[in-house]
């Protein structure tokens, strides 16, 4: 396993240490368990944006004009 160093306002260490006291765990291992469980858990809502699921599609389809979003022309009758 690797050692890191980070650095911690005191109000988040008094409280980290307070909650490893409580659990009767480490630091290491408080901090371990919060970032995997953080960095496992899917996006804020627990769904994910349509921008997630489609970011790989993005230029993917060829022969559209450049500039498509931004092009006023493109915009005519939209919505009607």
């Amino acid at each position: 396993m690797t050692t890191i160093s980070l650095k911690l306002p005191d109000r988040l260490l008094e409280l980290l240490e307070a909650e490893s006291r409580a659990r009767r765990t480490t630091k290491s291992s408080l901090v371990r368990e919060c970032l995997e469980k953080t960095l496992a858990a899917p996006p804020a809502g627990g769904k994910a944006t349509c921008y997630d699921l489609a970011r790989d599609l993005a230029g993917s389809v060829k022969g559209l004009p450049r500039d498509l979003a931004t092009n006023p022309k493109y915009f005519e009758g939209f919505g009607r």
